[in-house]
């Protein structure tokens, strides 16, 4: 009797182990067919048997899309849970300070996946795909915060999780999918498509201004803290001005994820300054040495001047990180050393606008276009190397990339007088894509035009493209041999306008170049 116990107990713990699938589920061998097209399978189809409610008829591509989305947002909100739960364990003040970005970025995350599970609207697969872009950038942003404050032995292993490679896998099926409606069309002007009529008619004449910002006490406020804060407490989501009068205003400036659509209007480049001084040299991540940072989808900027203090000798020192998604920044300035301009995600524009810098100095892995912009390399500490753009695009199915348009490359006068070197751009992550297309170049520009970074792997699977360029430094004959950059022609170049280049599921957003499609 004892005997058929034991039988009975180990057939039922047999049947318990093996996956039942019934008629209308997926079998293991689909599954395994299916994870077989993903980069990273093994995670797939482990995750796929422990959420066996979510591989129930998989039939098409878009079913498996769909399943594997909610799979890896279900992997994010633990990860997202035990992440929290580690603050506790900080032993210093440089791991509480980067686990703090690390908090604030998986709440993103799960924002960013949530938005292609559960999409509040009609979205196409180029939406997805740059949130799921976004989702990654932050996972990776996390990590590096540890890294480059030295802190990386003991909570890293702490965080060790697979949602990296999970948000790999649907970036890379869900780029197989049919586009479905077209975005990105740029008119006569110039203007991305999702720039409406009503958001030009705000930045050519901005209304009147639902709060003002005085330093001599004339408006509503004296910060600009207090009128973000009016903004995220008004009901709607209604396009909130903000109007900033002339001064100076030290402060740090974060416009959160949830107050969308603000617009802040200044008295002009050089007129309306806000500024700050957090550096990495200082204890902030780069991240968080942001005098302002916007986080909020649909944020316009006109007229305002962003500015870091710190100098060249405290590293990475932001003026503006923007992961706005769908925002536009049109007659700013950017004035910093290293990492000014954080470009951090998803599709941003740029318009007539000034950004100043030594070392790369507009980074990031937003989607973005900077049309008619002037790029300003300033003086570095003596044996720096100026470098312009250092673009983070770490997995080939991410939409993103650095566009410049009929910009100005110049340098400032004391850079002039100096022998310092100044190249367009090096590749932070394996994927690193940066074109020039149409813009001035001066004599700055070292005839090589762009700089390893560390692997020799990277220099193939970049994408770097020069296309019409003028000025001295423009001269692409003595340029890098990489198997990654490209002297585009004219059949190259069209490539890379939005009819060719959305359609094909481009690194560039509804934000492309604005020149025909005939080039």
């Amino acid at each position: 009797m004892a005997n058929k116990q034991i039988l009975l107990v180990l057939l039922l713990v047999s049947l318990v182990s093996v996956p039942i699938f019934s008629s209308a589920t997926t079998t293991p061998v689909t599954i395994k067919s299916w994870c077989s097209q993903t980069p990273f399978p093994e995670p797939c189809e482990d995750f796929m048997a422990d959420h066996n409610q979510h591989s129930l008829g998989i039939k098409t591509r878009v079913d498996f899309d769909r399943a594997l989305m909610q799979i890896t947002l279900d992997r994010a909100l633990k990860a997202e849970s035990r992440t929290y739960g580690l603050g506790a364990l900080c032993r210093n003040e440089k791991e509480r300070v980067a686990w703090a970005d690390c908090a604030e970025l998986y709440l993103d995350t799960i924002m960013q996946l949530n938005r292609t599970v559960h999409p509040k609207s009609k979205c196409t697969t180029f939406d997805t795909q740059t949130w799921l872009s976004a989702a990654l950038t932050n996972l990776e942003t996390c990590r590096a915060g540890f890294i480059e404050l030295g802190v990386s032995d003991f909570m890293l292993p702490l965080m060790s999780n697979n949602v990296s490679k999970l948000v790999s896998n649907t970036l890379a099926i869900n780029k197989q999918l049919p586009p479905g409606q077209q975005v990105g069309a740029v008119d006569e002007e110039g203007y991305p498509s999702w720039v409406s009529p009503v958001v030009r008619k705000l930045l050519q004449s901005p209304p009147g201004a639902n709060v003002v910002v005085a330093k001599d006490g004339s408006g509503n406020f004296a910060t600009i803290k207090q009128a973000i804060d009016a903004a995220s407490s008004r009901k709607g989501s209604e396009r909130f001005v903000i109007n900033v009068k002339a001064g100076v205003y030290s402060e740090n400036v974060v416009v959160d994820k949830k107050v969308k659509n603000v617009m802040l209007v200044g008295d002009g480049k050089g007129k309306t300054i806000i500024t700050g001084s957090r550096s990495v040299q200082g204890g902030s991540t780069t991240f968080n040495s942001a005098t302002v940072a916007v986080n909020g989808d649909g944020f316009i900027a006109r007229g305002i001047t962003f500015r870091n203090t710190a100098g060249p000798s405290n590293g990475q020192a932001v003026a503006l990180r923007s992961g706005s998604d769908l925002s536009v920044f049109y007659s700013c300035s950017f004035e910093g050393y290293q990492d000014t301009l954080y470009v951090y995600s998803q599709r941003q524009f740029y318009r007539d606008c000034d950004v100043y810098g030594t070392v790369d100095f507009i980074f990031g892995n937003a989607a973005v276009v900077l049309q008619n912009c002037n790029i300003i390399a300033r003086k570095p500490n003596q044996g720096q190397t100026n470098i312009i753009t250092a673009q983070g695009r770490s997995d080939p199915n991410q939409n993103t990339g650095i566009s410049f348009h009929n910009c100005r490359v110049t340098a400032t006068p004391d850079l002039k007088q100096s022998s310092t070197k100044t190249f367009l751009g090096r590749p932070w992550r394996p994927y690193s894509r940066t074109v020039f297309l149409k813009t001035f170049m001066d004599s700055l520009i070292d005839p090589a035009g762009w700089l390893k970074w560390a692997s020799e792997a990277d220099l193939k699977t970049l994408y770097y493209g020069e296309y019409m360029n003028t000025g001295p430094g423009s001269s692409t004959a003595n340029r890098v041999k990489w198997g990654g950059y490209h002297v585009l022609n004219a059949a190259e170049a069209s490539k890379f306008t939005v009819r060719n280049f959305i359609a094909g599921s481009s690194w560039l957003p509804a934000t492309n170049v604005p020149f025909s499609p005939a080039l």
